[in-house]
């Protein structure tokens, strides 16, 4: 039986609105400044590995807008299919795809193009073949049902009023026996209704 959660009220097409806006300025913009921390210093004090930051395109690091470091939880494995949900400009999926080497694969999902256009040019720049960007929301993840051995993600599903429907989505990809690495904001409190429905707090 699930939980009962009270739900948001705001409008979710114009929230994706907002939010890939916002990150469309990450991916084009970084050095703006955000509201977030951003970039290599935010990479590092996540405990990102310096050698690893430095093994990717300074395209990619410079537009980071993460919250944790999936990573932390294990290292995936030589031939895994991973699917990373909400890509951003490839930070994660690049890292990903080098840890499963060239039997594996990643499917790099975002809403946002411009940041989808920075995973795929990431890839191009350090010649791997085994990354492929899909346009798509974490309601409804561009993938089959059990074709995934491990989903990642980054501060991602802290962005979507319906969290029960994007876990549905993420276990419905996932083959049995496979694992999820997520990193993303937690709240130990209720958030008062009000807060939930208030569009601005979301995309801010």
């Amino acid at each position: 039986m699930e939980p009962s959660v009270s739900a948001s009220r705001v409008d979710r097409d114009q929230l994706r609105a907002r939010v890939s806006a916002k990150y469309t300025e990450v991916a084009l913009t970084p050095a703006k400044g955000f509201h977030f921390h951003t970039g290599s210093p935010l990479a590092q004090m996540l405990g990102y590995d310096k050698a690893g930051i430095a093994w990717l395109p300074a395209s990619t690091v410079e537009s980071f807008a993460g919250t944790g470091n999936p990573f932390s939880l294990g290292r995936l494995h030589p031939g895994e299919r991973v699917l990373d949900l909400g890509c951003g400009a490839g930070f994660d999926t690049l890292q990903a795809a080098r840890q499963i080497g060239p039997s594996g694969r990643v499917i790099a999902v975002d809403m946002t193009e411009a940041m989808r256009l920075k995973t795929q040019a990431g890839a191009a720049a350090l010649g791997l073949t085994n990354v492929e960007a899909r346009h798509g929301y974490a309601e409804d993840l561009p993938a089959a049902d059990g074709s995934v051995d491990v989903v990642i993600s980054n501060g991602v599903i802290n962005l979507c009023p319906d969290k029960l429907g994007v876990m549905r989505e993420v276990f419905r990809v996932l083959r049995p026996g496979g694992r999820i690495q997520i990193a993303d904001i937690v709240v130990h409190q209720e958030v008062p209704q009000d807060a939930k429905d208030d569009i601005d707090l979301w995309s801010g």
